[in-house]
């Protein structure tokens, strides 16, 4: 995308405060803008309302409302079909398959940048425009480069960290270069009349109705009794499917004897293939290093070894690494200090200061360093 001064933007408006603010801006800085909505349920009223939803009849309503208020066009486009298969089957085939996945991270790449983008770049627009909390600058080879909000508070970066260079050129980002609270942002709403300026934000999934994680996953993939075990292999309970647990869990393991010197229990494997939980001590789940795939690069991707920060979640620290890209497309990282409640199928995204390297899935984690990833090069 090249930078004049006035570009056609599509504006992808949730119903949300953030994504109507970012559409303000954007129009307000002199682009063509143009407000969308995704429909990305065939039964919207089965997706999340009010403080709970993004994808609902009545977030499509207040989009439109904003969009009538910014003076912008306003569509709904329909990716419903899409959703379900790139995002809804994926998190359930996820879970399924014994992994973490995160389904905003699978909305970003295949939806918002990939579905949403191909039709806006088809259709004769430069660029995407959402409410992220990121920056997009370009970097002294001429590739552009993802970086996180200025207020790192709010920033999203993380999310947006399976984005490659192509899908880069094309996105705007408005919200995230200016130091500006939630509670600023709110304002500015409230200043140009948008009606959304005290809507809650959306929270947690917005395809599970009712937020019941474990009970959307048992209507899918139904209940299937097997044992949770300790570390040695002895059977210390029964669950009714492995997909109702998670790497790193506490609560809800519902094991009736306490261990034997009276610790909490936590989970530190889920095995699909025979059904089977097991649990041990918290410092069992110390991991040093993890194998990942399907690696994405922001911009110009590696080399070869180097340090770097990795997060592992949306709202995580960062920990330093030493992290290696692999042959196959994949990523080798190892932990300085070991982390706790790591997750297959979670994504791991690397830094360089305030930089997005890039993102990679995980697939394996170990409880020794991993040799492949020990250089310390630049």
């Amino acid at each position: 995308m090249t930078s004049p001064s006035r570009l056609r933007v599509l504006a992808a408006m949730s119903g949300g405060v953030d994504s109507a603010v970012a559409a303000a801006r954007a129009a307000e800085a002199g682009h063509d803008v143009t407000g969308v909505h995704l429909a990305l349920s065939a039964n919207p009223q089965s997706f999340r309302t009010g403080a709970r939803g993004c994808c609902t009849l009545e977030d499509s309503r207040d989009a439109r409302r904003a969009a009538d208020v910014i003076g912008i066009p306003f569509y709904v486009w329909d990716l419903a079909e899409r959703f379900r298969e790139d995002v809804v089957d994926d998190f359930v085939n996820e879970y399924q398959a014994g992994r973490t996945p995160n389904p905003c991270l699978r909305c970003n790449e295949r939806i918002k940048f990939a579905a949403l983008l191909d039709r806006a770049l088809a259709l004769g627009f430069d660029a995407v425009c959402t409410g992220h909390y990121a920056q997009i600058t370009t970097g002294a080879d001429g590739a552009r480069e993802l970086h996180r909000a200025s207020d790192e508070a709010k920033d999203q970066s993380y999310v947006l960290g399976v984005l490659d260079e192509r899908q880069l050129a094309h996105a705007l980002f408005p919200l995230g270069d200016t130091l500006t609270t939630k509670t600023e942002i709110r304002a500015e709403a409230e200043r140009r009349g948008l009606a959304v300026a005290k809507k809650p934000d959306s929270h947690d999934i917005c395809f599970i109705a009712d937020g019941d994680t474990q009970g959307f996953l048992a209507s899918r993939l139904g209940a299937a009794e097997g044992d949770i075990l300790d570390e040695d292999g002895e059977r210390v309970g029964t669950h009714r499917g492995a997909h109702g647990f998670t790497v790193g869990q506490r609560k809800g393991l519902r094991i009736g004897r306490p261990a034997p010197d009276g610790k909490p229990r936590y989970v530190l494997d889920i095995s699909p293939v025979d059904n089977t939980v097991t649990v041990g001590p918290l410092e069992a789940l110390d991991v040093h290093a993890l194998t990942a795939i399907r690696a994405r690069w922001c911009g110009t991707p590696p080399s070869g070894p180097g340090r770097y920060t990795a997060q592992l979640r949306a709202h995580g620290d960062e920990t330093p690494v030493a992290a290696e890209p692999t042959a196959d497309g994949g990523l080798v990282v190892r932990f300085d200090a070991p982390v706790r409640g790591v997750a297959p199928g979670q994504a791991v995204v690397l830094y360089d200061g305030t930089r997005v390297v890039g993102s990679a899935t995980i697939a394996a984690t170990s409880r020794e360093p991993h040799p492949a990833a020990t250089s310390t090069g630049g």
